[in-house]
């Protein structure tokens, strides 16, 4: 019988701290935003992440002992596809709304199973080629109204591979690792990609204010730090369709915080090519989790 302190947490308390993680994920949109207007993308990068490391490295120093080689190697594997990740993450906010790009984001759930079938040949399958045609519709519709499919709406299209190929390189890559360990290597992988590309390509002199502060302390300990560590600890007691479906939410957070404090507006097509999206990503998840209840069934029968 397991003891209290190993007890596994009830369903409603996994729950909720995932459905956290999506709020503070969709709130980094808009302190994103917000930031940007006061610190260039590649700079806020890596001050962000400069920042979540020494977080991280307090929080773990007393596990520094078990670093060995192969944690530093799969953490900074990991962490290059999470550097991408950020860098077209924060160019591709700048460069469109928070609402169409937290739903273009979104879409790394259809990118998962492409990117498997282009590398490891595994089967797409009909449900999965169904959501991504109403992703194309979506993205149609998005590029028909407002300003069009513009530059940020592109990159945010292309961070949402990175999110894929991030997401599949923590499941391919990384073994029984030390969370806190591979989290702190990643940190430190994004903050020297970041500050390498900072060093490359200069940025005009600017002056961080209280709004990019405030933005750039909270980016690097919620959606971060906190997050991370969340994640790690919890998502392991649901399977990964529960999860997915949770994360879905983090578009819904960004389109209310861009609506509410930055005042954006959808036109009735983007909200239909937002919609379209959104039904894309969340109809394959529906599909697994159906298909999950009904080997559930079987086995107890």
């Amino acid at each position: 019988m397991n003891s209290p302190q190993n007890a596994s947490p009830s369903p409603l308390k996994v729950y909720s701290f995932l459905v956290l993680t999506t709020f503070f994920w969709g709130g980094s949109f808009l302190f994103n935003k917000l930031g940007l207007r006061e610190v260039p993308p590649v700079h806020f990068v890596f001050i962000r992440f400069s920042l979540a490391a020494l977080i991280m490295l307090a929080l773990c120093a007393n596990r520094l002992k078990g670093m060995t080689p192969d944690i530093l190697r799969r953490g900074a594997t990991v962490g290059v596809a999470l550097g991408l990740t950020n860098l077209t993450f924060v160019f591709g906010v700048s460069g469109t709304s928070i609402s169409r790009a937290g739903i273009l984001n979104n879409m790394f759930v259809l990118f998962i199973p492409l990117i498997c079938a282009l590398v490891w040949r595994d089967r797409v399958g009909r449900v999965n080629m169904a959501g991504i045609a109403l992703a194309v519709a979506g993205i149609g519709l998005l590029a028909s109204g407002g300003a069009g499919f513009n530059r940020g709406d592109s990159i945010s299209t292309l961070c949402a591979a990175f999110i894929a190929i991030h997401i599949i390189s923590v499941s391919k890559v990384l073994r029984n690792d030390d969370v806190y360990l591979i989290s702190l290597v990643q940190f430190v992988t994004v903050a020297t990609m970041s500050g390498i590309a900072a060093l490359a390509t200069g940025a005009p002199a600017y002056v961080i204010g209280t709004t990019g502060a405030l933005s750039l302390v909270y980016c690097a300990i919620f959606p971060t730090v906190l997050c991370f560590t969340l994640q790690n600890n919890y998502q392991g007691y649901t399977t990964p369709t529960r999860a997915g479906l949770i994360y879905t939410l983090d578009p819904v957070w960004s389109l209310l915080a861009g609506i509410i404090f930055l005042g954006e507006r959808l036109e009735a097509r983007e909200w239909i090519g937002c919609g379209l999206i959104f039904m894309a990503v969340l109809a394959p998840l529906l599909f697994r989790l159906l298909l999950e209840r009904r080997l559930q069934e079987r086995y107890k029968g």
